[in-house]
């Protein structure tokens, strides 16, 4: 069950390949999660998405944030500032998921608080074994705050 008490989590996936977003969108099926996968694929529409502002006025509240670090426009990293210097949207998980293996990127990311830095696998069976882990952690064993 998702940490906001609704049966079914919502996730948000911040992603600007289309490569990735399908493998992604297929291990979140192939996930025991259920739920509903949404996808924006940049900053600034995930920031809309997270605000309910522009094209996303009815947007759920994500129990849970896929974030790129490398995005057009507003970065992963200046998406992750906003949000946890956001009294509203602080207490969103939010994981980055990205390519970089950059000591400097994770150290930066886990500054900003992200709740987990996870380096892109790229295969599709990595991916799965990822987004399992991943939903499993965070939509069902750890308790989120409403």
């Amino acid at each position: 069950m998702a940490g906001r008490g609704t049966p079914e989590p919502v996730v948000l996936l911040v992603e600007d390949d289309p490569g990735d977003v399908m493998m992604i969108r297929e291990a979140f099926k192939e996930s025991k999660q259920h739920g509903d996968l949404y996808v924006v694929g940049d900053g600034k529409k995930a920031l809309s998405f997270l605000r309910r502002a522009g094209g996303f006025t009815t947007a759920p509240r994500p129990d849970l944030i896929l974030l790129d670090l490398s995005l057009p426009g507003r970065d992963g990293l200046d998406v992750l500032a906003e949000m946890k210097t956001d009294a509203d949207l602080l207490t969103i998980p939010a994981v980055v998921l990205t390519s970089s293996r950059s000591p400097k990127d994770i150290q930066r990311c886990y500054s900003l608080h992200a709740n987990a830095y996870v380096t892109k696998p790229r295969d599709f069976d990595g991916m799965s074994e990822v987004i399992r882990q991943v939903t499993a952690c965070f939509l069902d064993l750890i308790e989120l705050p409403d």
